[in-house]
């Protein structure tokens, strides 16, 4: 392709709609952590146990990991404009009907059905589209546009601290429906252009290469990267979904448990944006193993520590730590599978993460109903994230063996 294409990869346009994805993952996002900050609320107004307060999480979840799935294939077959409007769409009903919502069943199929698949195109479809826009600096801009599921977690939270206690959480969440919509909508127009032929045909090549390099087939290495999505965000999800209501039980509040999420999400944001720097020359497996590790050391320190104080450092610390988990295998995929399909093959992966993350959510919600305690929580996250360790080294090994020029 012609330097001078203002439509090629790595050029001004690219970073452009790089930005717009940010946005449309930001405000697509909110819908992965409002129902966590509601949690209690939801639990004493519909007078449940908090095992069945995690529920609709864990129902927003799945409704995201299929979510995932199907918009990633729509992108694939038709761009990624579809899968906006209709994620807009959704999230803006989903809320107004979750809002007026008289009972537990309502509100959790109102997240379940609605609100969990359309905040699914603000993530593994954003990263997938941005992918096919950037060569030189493809890890740094997939990781760049994962971000915006964690500036979600960390402005929305904090704009509903400010508004539940003013106007309650049935307004906000109504209030929200509203404002979604008006602030995608308006950037629709800027993802009407699609990849040309030859960058998806440059692409197929190379990938095809690494895989052959690397010696497994696409359906095993979709496999591994499936299993190992599940056991990160198994161990991901304890202090995530459960760190507002630990702070509740301590005695610091739920407003404080906020503040943490928050922290935790905004430094996630850091986290994401290195490792992508990190991947561009190490390599994906390499910087997931990394994280992994790091992840697992996070977990540790909650066992040892909790004083106020203390929860914010390693909240921190814990969103330091594995930010860039997750956006490291849409980096892989991009690697070593064809990016015809990378939508799908990413929505796959992404779908069990998010599996992980609902039934790592609720894990530790049954936990704690049957101990009192997250103790048992955390040292379940810590077994779950040896499994992930275990694959992303190996993974490492075999991709570093396959660099290794052969004698003779």
């Amino acid at each position: 392709m012609s330097a001078s294409d203002p439509y090629s990869p790595d050029s001004a346009y690219a970073w452009r709609r790089l930005v717009a994805s940010i946005a449309v993952g930001t405000m697509a996002c909110a819908g992965l952590w409002s129902v966590v900050v509601v949690l209690p609320t939801v639990q004493a107004e519909f007078g449940t146990l908090r095992a069945g307060a995690s529920i609709p999480y864990t129902a927003m979840m799945i409704g995201f990991g299929v979510g995932t799935i199907g918009m990633g294939q729509i992108a694939d077959r038709f761009g990624i404009v579809v899968p906006i409007v209709a994620s807009a769409l959704m999230l803006g009903v989903g809320y107004v009907i979750a809002g007026l919502a008289g009972s537990l069943t309502v509100f959790t199929l109102a997240h379940g059905l609605l609100i969990g698949i359309g905040a699914a195109c603000g993530f593994s479809p954003l990263m997938a589209d941005v992918s096919h826009w950037f060569v030189k600096r493809r890890a740094l801009a997939v990781t760049i546009a994962a971000c915006g599921s964690y500036l979600a977690g960390t402005v929305w939270p904090l704009v509903m601290n400010a508004t539940i206690p003013a106007y309650g959480w049935r307004a906000t969440y109504i209030g929200m429906g509203l404002a979604i919509p008006a602030l995608i909508l308006p950037l629709v127009p800027l993802f009407r252009r699609q990849p040309s032929h030859a960058t998806l045909a440059a692409a197929e090549t190379a990938t095809a290469a690494a895989r052959a390099d690397l010696g497994f087939t696409p359906g095993f290495l979709q496999g591994m990267l499936t299993l190992a999505g599940v056991a990160c965000c198994v161990a991901m999800a304890m202090p995530q979904v459960h760190i507002v209501a630990y702070c509740g039980d301590l005695g610091y509040g739920v407003a404080r448990g906020a503040e943490m999420l928050a922290l935790m999400l905004g430094l996630g944001v850091v986290s994401r944006i290195g490792s992508g720097f990190l991947a561009d020359r190490i390599g994906g497996p390499a910087t997931l193993a990394l994280g992994s590790l790091m992840q697992g050391v996070a977990l540790a320190l909650y066992l040892f520590f909790d004083g106020l104080t203390s929860l914010y450092v390693i909240s921190a610390i814990f969103g330091l730590f594995q930010g860039g988990i997750v956006p490291m295998y849409a980096v892989i995929v991009r690697e070593f599978l064809p990016p015809r399909e990378a939508g799908m093959r990413i929505g796959v992966i992404i779908a069990a993460t998010i599996a992980g993350m609902a039934l790592g959510g609720y894990l530790s919600g049954l936990i704690f109903d049957l101990t009192n305690s997250y103790r048992l929580a955390f040292l379940h996250g810590m077994f779950w994230n040896g499994i992930n360790l275990a694959l992303a080294l190996w993974l490492m090994n075999k991709r570093r063996q396959s660099l290794v020029p052969v004698a003779g």
